[in-house]
């Protein structure tokens, strides 16, 4: 269950206590008209205070980053390259956000909603004059640095603001990238930029519109930017539903959360995947898997996690949320629609790996420098449950099959609020916190957990100093070789500059894909191949092809999804070779690309598999 919809449901029994109407409560209500700015707690050492009761691993310490006012209730952040944190801070809940269940003279209406302008009637048609109270808060971007460099926020602006059409959701995605940010906050997608240097984007354009068809639950807006393999932003929306219109076709479901990536210019947006209720954080493994938290509906159901693959269905239409009788969430429940894999699920849906957490939120998987050897390769999953008995799950996966099990998971930090988690430029991992309550508090922390024992080891401050440096200035022996990188950060960008190089890069991509002896080098190396091809270099996929008979299956499931996404015709008998590999996720990439190349041929062999 999310944070916000957890806020949501403690306040909305207050707001019909108190006011029958189901109308803000009277002294937000007064705030609100008398056009004051953002109510922020003052400078105090309350968050060093309650930071000594945080539980946080044996042998780490923890130090506070950031603390009010130089930021107020943080929904979401992202670290750039060189360290910079940009937060989404929200001021809507409640103030310019609503959700259904205030106003449930307006269901029949509201499911019937497909695109953000049906919505936007609806709430004009009822709310008469009082639509402009939509419009009287604004939810904004923060950018946070540490310019003296020791340890501890010293300039705090605001970086983007002015988000408060009565069409806004309760903004919570942002991501940062050599000096661009996108800002998810429906039923925009937004890229911003400051040109200047003064710590304020000085351009701001929708990079596409159509999310939030409805107003739904509070809280189940876009969420979980982040950057693929592929170069592609991938970002997520829950059941508030999208229906976006791009060259003349229509992209998401109504009716269901999804998963939706683009490339950062806005352009090629598709659905990558539906079915989700609320998902919020997205994270990449090293092998490039798509990972997610979705939240449950408060009808018996538990939260998911969920692997992510294309074109896949987990299930979920928002109306089964308004069925109470006789059977709470109809077939969601009746059916075990929710349940990891058992031998009588619906056919039609992926189900989740397991049931983890009571308010999955914010997610990152551990980059390969800063947490020590103990912490490679896990997830860290925020658990928000609107007290500070919430904290930060630590797990790992294996392989099962096609896809995966749960291997193992701790609370690794506790007794905080936390609702977003990412790595930083320096060692350790950073969390925001709530601090307290459900509602709007006008406070908000940033805290880091290290180890202080690898704090200046060479891996931390190498990773530190080529992820400040950059990429534009190494050669293609240089980048070829940082693709070994232990930290998936510098492996990415180094992947991503051999692509801007495109024909310069093929070569250096070849040898690596086909002979390096680092299995992640390779990897990330068949992924540039795939973004040479994006960008019509003639031949970047002919070294991929032979790949589909090496002698690591890894290296085979790679070779087949980037074969598949750009539906090269000629691996064709490979792909239906590869349909009886041994190792099942092998079948599985190559069942996804014979369905991609739309032939006949690979109807007998996929139905005989």
């Amino acid at each position: 269950m999310s944070l916000i919809y957890r806020i949501l449901q403690r306040w909305v029994v207050v707001f019909f206590i108190l006011s029958p109407s189901g109308s803000l409560l009277a002294d937000e209500l007064g705030t609100a008209k008398t056009g004051s700015q953002p109510k922020i707690v003052g400078v105090s050492d309350e968050g060093q205070k309650v930071m000594k009761g945080i539980k946080i691993p044996s042998g780490y310490q923890i130090e506070q980053f950031a603390a009010e006012p130089d930021l107020a209730n943080p929904v979401a952040f992202s670290f750039d390259e060189k360290g910079r944190a940009f937060v989404v801070e929200t001021f809507r809940l409640h103030q310019g956000v609503t959700d259904i269940r205030g106003h449930m003279d307006w269901l029949a209406e509201d499911l019937a909603s497909r695109t953000p302008d049906d919505r936007l009637a609806m709430m004009k048609h009822h709310e008469g004059a009082k639509i402009s109270d939509y419009s009287k808060w604004s939810d904004r971007v923060r950018l946070l640095e540490d310019r003296n460099g020791d340890g501890k926020v010293d300039f705090s602006s605001v970086f983007a603001d002015g988000f408060n059409h009565p069409l806004d959701g309760i903004a919570a995605g942002v991501l940062s990238r050599r000096g661009q940010v996108w800002f998810a906050n429906l039923p925009n997608l937004w890229w911003l930029k400051d040109t200047d240097g003064d710590g304020k984007a000085d351009q701001t354009k929708s990079l596409s519109y159509g999310y939030g068809v409805r107003v739904g639950f509070l809280g189940h807006d876009m969420h979980g930017l982040t950057f693929g393999p592929d170069g592609k932003i991938y970002f997520s929306i829950g059941d508030r539903g999208a229906n976006v219109v791009q060259g003349g076709k229509q992209i998401g479901h109504p009716d269901c959360g999804s998963v939706f990536r683009c490339n950062p210019d806005g352009s090629d947006l598709e659905e990558f995947a539906y079915g989700l209720r609320n998902p919020q954080g997205l994270t990449f493994d090293q092998y490039g898997n798509l990972f997610t938290g979705d939240n449950n509906s408060d009808g018996g159901d538990k939260a998911r996690w969920v692997y992510l693959v294309e074109g896949g269905d987990s299930g979920w239409r928002v109306g089964w949320q308004f069925i109470e009788y006789p059977n709470a969430r109809g077939p969601w429940n009746s059916e075990k629609m929710w349940h990891p894999q058992w031998a009588g699920q619906p056919a039609h849906l992926l189900p989740p790996i397991t049931n983890l957490a009571n308010g999955p939120s914010g997610v990152a998987f551990n980059p390969g420098t800063g947490l020590g050897e103990r912490l490679m390769n896990r997830f860290f999953l925020t658990d928000f449950r609107g007290s500070r008995s919430s904290g930060i799950h630590s797990f790992t996966l294996k392989p099962n099959g096609a896809t995966f099990s749960l291997a193992d998971n701790e609370e690794f930090i506790w007794n905080c609020l936390p609702t977003d988690v990412a790595f930083g430029a320096d060692s350790g991992i950073y969390f925001s916190d709530w601090v307290e309550g459900w509602g709007m508090n006008g406070k908000g922390r940033i805290y880091r957990v290290f180890d202080p024992s690898i704090t200046n080891s060479t891996g931390v401050s190498d990773t530190k100093r080529l992820r400040i440096e950059g990429m534009t200035h190494r050669g293609l022996e240089e980048l070829g070789k940082l693709l070994a990188h232990r930290d998936q950060r510098v492996r990415q960008e180094a992947q991503f500059e051999l692509a801007l190089s495109k024909g310069k890069a093929l070569k250096t991509l070849s040898l690596i894909a086909t002979k390096n002896s680092s299995q992640l080098a390779r990897i990330h190396a068949i992924w540039g191949l795939g973004q040479l091809s994006a960008s019509h270099v003639n031949g970047a996929l002919d070294p991929v092809l032979p790949l589909l008979s090496d002698s690591d299956p890894e290296i085979r499931s790679q070779a087949a999804r980037i074969l598949g996404d750009h539906r090269m015709a000629g691996a064709l008998p490979s792909f239906i070779s590869a349909l009886s590999d041994k190792n099942l996720r092998v079948r599985f990439f190559a069942a996804q690309g014979l369905g991609k190349l739309s032939r006949r041929e690979a109807i007998p062999p996929l139905l005989e598999m």
